[in-house]
């Protein structure tokens, strides 16, 4: 019973900062900082994407290649991975945009 509470303050101060943050940065004129750092988030992010796109394969390259080769383990894998990053990259797409 304790734990539903908790969860229940969890989500509600969750809820509470993605609401007003938003808010307290408008109030306090701070919108130029926040773009600057919009900007930058938008112009690392496909940087980061590539990056965990490359780590990904090679994590599932050994399905592909070697005695124990699977091929459509590997291709099962690997289709999970992307649309696992493609739904993080929509998510993010829609969010700055």
């Amino acid at each position: 019973m304790k734990t539903c509470k908790w969860k229940k303050l969890v989500m509600s101060f969750w809820l509470w900062l993605v609401l007003m943050v938003p808010a307290m940065a408008q109030i306090g004129g701070i919108e130029d900082s926040v773009q600057n750092i919009s900007d930058t988030i938008r112009s690392v992010f496909p940087i980061i994407l590539g990056v965990i796109f490359l780590v990904g394969f090679l994590f599932n390259a050994g399905h592909f290649f070697g005695e124990n080769a699977d091929l459509k383990k590997g291709i099962t894998r690997v289709l999970v991975f992307v649309l696992i990053a493609g739904a993080v990259v929509g998510i993010f797409t829609y969010l700055i945009g």
